[in-house]
């Protein structure tokens, strides 16, 4: 039967796997669709006579949740509709074979001594990023769902006298061209030859993760199997004879509990061992794909060995080239024989379609789960226990039609509300700290520019930010326990019919979701996202997710003007970006990046509790980033915008000279004498005295900034943001969280200080929420009132993202001309903005 009686087969049937009622299990026919769609599915597991049970659509009916091999998977409805299926059981029983023949070299024993380079490959959640980081001592961030490790990580360690280099490579499900971390993976494999290849293996979804180890045997490479979360085997009862499939693969395998730190010595043991003495466990076998194919495999292998000595394995690339991998042919681009090596491999794969009336990649990933179930059929055997039923239970609620949007959006308000109230206790503390410090260093230091550097300028601008840590930790604790335990990946089930209305695919909420806690990994984390339109859209509009250095930007703003809301009013800024970005992706979808959707396949790994080190450790890393910034960026912004503030000093007051304020002092000291005697009789005169006092002092602050560099500065962009309520002291803070939006707050922290004259209060917030201006025509009015507030947050929202994300931007999208064009659109649309909040304010007052 060719491809066209298949399709017409399951026409014929009139059953597509979208049409399958929740609950229902069937067997799957065929798979139409694109090639990368096809391909994807055979190594997700999804081949011919596979079972396929449906567990339910998400909330707004798409996508659906399926299982098969042991894990589950989501499909939207479209993709559903493209596989054909039927009720009757035609699972087949796939045997593997296997070849024994001489295919690899023995090293030389006599170069143990060297050092040894191990790359660690493995599935997207299979703990492989938690092996590394407890073997190397590192803190990369770990995260139970897709998308990760974005790129490699490297470690060295001193191990039993030797000296192991360690990779973490990305977490990929084959060696497939279908995912940028896929080609980066096996081209590092291929180009670094690492001497070990350990790969970890999720011990609870054994046939899917062994996917991989094959294409692992076809490369030729020395493997080290970690068998971890091994605890969650034998909880669930299985019987799993490992060291029998591993003498029959030649492949050692060690179970392992990354999370605890167990069988990782033993791991290492055996990677040194293998290296130095590979004889003691290699059996030279090569995966039998059926004579046919082994016919086109070895006609093209004979003609790359030919008078060329290629150092990757001719196999390999013999079956990547019948499979379509054109990205292989660099490997033997100097062959005399390039050209025909070519032209067979096409005639070959022409050929094998034909006979078997499936692509390829169909019939090979069919041999692989062949070869798989032959080999786990001998040595595992399944216990009675569910293992996705504690999982199961967990998914009814969170993932409920009726209760999963609630409990998603009940959990971000709990998370910004938690940001505010828990983190003002530790928060009002440092405060209470940095005011300390700065009392002490003005009673012991000398009246002069040096003392206003230190308290002004450093203690005042970095300690206005520093105590927002407590908030910030906070935060990425929340954000921590929704990646750690699985939960991302639902949310991300949840959000992909919203996300796919805007042109957008699901995968593209994991980077806005990590948006929250910084753009730049989560514009990073966009290489995840298979269809470059999609990914171009997500990185322009990851901006508008409020990252962490925003934070402390609102929660001083909102704590000095809107004290009776601040959880609810953080949670709708929060969301007005969200909302913002769906707009402006909409935009994007309709007008310069249309295009061809990309198919939305993502695991739903079970639920795992995450381990309070993990936790830990993801914090404390976030929180040392925001304390290198205060010992960097802002420490040199403080000193600088102090300096601009304080330079040119002005010496005599334009407002008062001497002699006056000599009798405005005198006349407030009397006032005070008086009060002693006859309070009474007095009280305007105290009030008299204050405000003359405090005017003095005022009028020297207020021209000392003006005058200064900063307020030339301020003065010069005034006119373009006054529409907007801003005066020229927010444009100066605008300004500077250009570099960093913490720098802001700094900022705010030196040229809002405690006015000459009177008794100092003590918070910035404090200050701000009292702050009024001393002369035009707003002479008297607060400057932060609640409608400038509201338009200046949202301008920080918008604008201009840091410098960081903008570099980021220019690496992740190939083109320097994209972040040139978000720092103009992002700065463009926050002005507009702002403008409509504020004009619309002033003419409802």
């Amino acid at each position: 039967m060719n491809i066209i009686g298949t399709y017409f087969e399951m026409m014929s049937q009139g059953i597509r796997l979208s049409e399958v009622l929740t609950g229902k299990s069937v067997y799957l026919v065929c798979i139409n669709g694109s090639e990368a769609f096809r391909k994807r599915m055979h190594e997700m597991g999804f081949i011919k006579g596979r079972k396929i049970t449906v567990i339910k659509n998400a909330p707004l009916k798409d996508p659906i949740e399926f299982s098969l091999m042991g894990y589950n998977v989501t499909l939207r409805r479209s993709e559903a509709f493209m596989i054909g299926v039927t009720t009757r059981s035609n699972e087949r029983t796939l045997n593997g074979k296997l070849f024994l023949e001489s295919l690899r070299h023995v090293q030389d024993v006599s170069d143990h001594h060297k050092e040894i380079n191990i790359a660690i490959v493995g599935n997207p959640n299979s703990g492989k990023t938690t092996i590394f980081n407890r073997i190397s001592r590192s803190r990369e961030r770990v995260g139970n769902y897709p998308g990760v490790t974005l790129g490699s990580k490297t470690s060295s360690i001193t191990f039993r006298n030797q000296i192991l280099q360690m990779t973490d490579l990305p977490g990929i499900y084959s060696f497939s061209i279908y995912s940028p971390e896929e080609l980066y993976t096996r081209d590092f494999i291929l180009d670094e030859k690492p001497d070990i290849v350990i790969n970890i293996i999720d011990a609870s979804n054994l046939e899917r993760n062994l996917y991989l180890t094959t294409q692992l045997i076809d490369m030729n490479v020395k493997v080290v199997v970690a068998l971890n979360m091994y605890d969650e085997l034998v909880n669930s009862q299985d019987e799993f004879d490992y060291r029998t499939l591993g003498s029959m693969l030649g492949i050692p395998f060690v179970p392992t509990i990354g999370s605890k730190s167990k069988g990782l010595r033993r791991l290492l043991l055996t990677a040194i061992d293998f290296h130095i003495s590979p004889e003691k466990y290699e059996r030279n076998v090569r995966i039998n794909y059926g004579d046919e194919i082994e016919l086109s495999i070895s006609r093209i292998t004979e003609m790359l060995e030919k008078d060329y000595c290629c150092e990757v394995s001719p196999r390999f690339l013999a079956i990547g080239l019948l499979e379509g991998d054109h990205n292989l042919q660099r490997y033997f681009a100097g062959h005399p024989e390039y050209g025909k090596i070519i032209t067979l491999a096409q005639k070959e794969a022409e050929r094998i379609s034909q006979v078997y009336g499936e692509t390829v990649e169909s019939v090979m990933s069919d041999a692989r789960y062949g070869f798989i179930y032959g080999a786990l059929k001998e040595t595992y055997k399944p216990g009675l226990k569910d293992k996705r039923e504690t999982t199961s239970k967990i998914d009814n609620l969170l993932t409920d039609k009726r209760w999963g949007f609630p409990f998603f959006l009940l959990f971000l308000w709990v998370m910004f509300t938690c940001t505010f109230v828990v983190g003002n206790y530790p928060k009002d503390w440092i405060e209470q700290g940095v005011g300390l410090l700065s009392h002490a260093l003005d009673g012991l230091m000398a009246e002069g520019s040096f003392k206003s550097l230190l308290i002004d300028g450093i203690v005042k601008g970095v300690g206005s930010v520093i105590v927002f840590l407590p908030n910030i930790l906070i935060l990425f604790f929340f954000i921590s326990i929704m990646e750690d335990t699985g939960y991302m990946a639902r949310a991300v089930f949840l959000m992909d019919k919203l996300m796919h209305k805007i042109g957008l695919h699901g995968k593209s909420f994991i980077p806005l979701i990590m948006g929250f806690g910084c753009n730049v990994p989560a514009i990073m984390a966009t290489r995840t996202i298979e269809n470059r339109n999609n990914r171009l859209v997500t990185i322009l509009i990851n901006p508008f997710m409020s990252c962490s250095a925003r934070l402390p930007v609102y929660i001083l703003l909102i704590g000095a003007i809107f004290p009776a809301y601040k959880g609810s009013i953080l949670f709708l800024i929060y969301l007005s970006g969200v909302i913002t970005a769906i707009i402006i992706a909409l935009i994007f979808k309709k007008t310069f990046f249309r295009g061809e959707e990309a198919p939305f396949v993502m695991e739903l790994p079970p639920y795992r509790f995450p381990t309070i080190l993990s936790t830990l450790r993801h914090m404390w890393y976030k929180g040392s980033q925001y304390l290198k910034k205060m010992g960097g960026i802002i420490v040199i912004a403080s000193i600088l915008i102090w300096a601009l503030g304080h330079y040119p000093v002005q010496h005599m007051s334009a407002g008062l000279n001497e002699q006056e304020r000599e009798n405005v002092a005198a006349r407030y000291d009397a006032g005070t004498i008086q009060v002693r005697t006859n309070p009474a009789s007095t009280a305007s005169l105290i009030a008299d005295g204050n405000s003359e006092k405090g005017r003095t002092g005022q009028t020297t602050m207020a021209e000392q900034q003006e005058k200064s560099y900063i307020g030339q500065i301020g003065k010069f962009i005034e006119p373009a943001i006054e529409p907007l309520g801003f005066d020229w002291r927010m444009g100066v803070c605008l300004l500077s969280g250009i570099a960093a939006k913490e720098i802001i707050v700094s900022t705010m922290g030196i040229i809002y200080q405690p006015e000459t004259g009177f008794s100092e209060t003590g918070s910035l917030q404090e200050r701000i929420r009292e702050m009024r201006y001393t002369e035009g025509e707003k002479q008297g009015e607060r400057v932060f009132t609640p409608l400038v507030t509201i338009s200046f947050v949202a301008f920080v929202l918008l604008y201009f993202p840091c410098i960081a994300t903008i570099t980021a931007i220019g690496k992740e999208s190939g083109s320097w001309r994209w972040a040139v064009f978000t720092m103009l659109y992002t700065t463009g649309l926050a002005w507009l903005v702002s403008f409509m909040i504020y004009q619309a304010g002033l003419l409802t007052a």
